[in-house]
């Protein structure tokens, strides 16, 4: 996407295109088996988890409490994955993390649409 049009797109479309561009250079990692770009990735994608954690636990957020609960589950969840790289993610780890950022990225695209 050119920086343009990234510009041009609404804060929560933006953190569905990180959450999107986050899965598929995890997915491209694991396909190409590929241990310093899955590195880069994880932390890439725990980057943008720890934020999505931080603006979710600010009390002045908005977002609804069973959703803020959910998405900090989420958090946790994708740092304990993260975090279990030293010892060797298995496919099906790598393939978790992926579903829940598309997932994710896809309710915020809804909830941008409503």
């Amino acid at each position: 996407m050119a920086e343009a049009d990234f510009d041009n797109l609404s804060s929560l479309e933006k953190d569905a295109f990180g959450l999107s561009r986050a899965a598929v250079l995890l997915d491209q990692a694991r396909e190409n088996d590929d241990a310093a770009a899955l590195t880069n990735a994880l932390n890439h994608n725990l980057e943008i988890w720890v934020a999505i954690r931080t603006f979710v636990s600010k009390e002045d957020n908005a977002v609804p409490a069973d959703v803020r609960d959910n998405l900090l589950k989420l958090g946790q969840y994708v740092a304990e994955v993260t975090f279990k790289s030293a010892e060797g993610l298995s496919a099906s780890d790598i393939a978790s993390l992926v579903n829940i950022n598309l997932q994710i990225s896809e309710g915020l695209l809804e909830g941008a649409a409503s």
